[in-house]
């Protein structure tokens, strides 16, 4: 018998599905403890477009939406930010 904790092991930031994608995609993200998390979106010239997450979140799998409908076919960069110091970034593309 294996048993999986729903508490990830690290912190991540998974890749965009679907990825290209046309006004709205999603993003999971794991955190293992309790923590600070900052989740934005920059255009390529590094403007803040949105920010998605701004808060205390509570250990666990978490999926974060970005409906991008008011915003120019193009690539994308999301930014994850953990006060405990995690960061990770992924490349989404916009399609219209």
């Amino acid at each position: 018998v294996t048993v999986q904790s729903i508490i990830p092991d690290v912190y991540s930031l998974s890749q965009n599905f679907p990825n290209p994608f046309n006004s709205i995609t999603k993003l999971n993200f794991g955190l293992p403890e309790d923590s600070e998390v900052s989740i934005s979106v920059f255009d390529v010239s590094g403007r803040l477009v949105t920010t998605l997450v701004n808060g205390q979140l509570t250990a666990g799998n978490h999926v974060v939406a970005w409906n991008a409908q008011g915003n120019a076919t193009g690539l994308y960069l999301v930014k994850m930010e953990t006060l405990g110091g995690f960061s990770a970034v992924r490349k989404v593309v916009l399609t219209k």
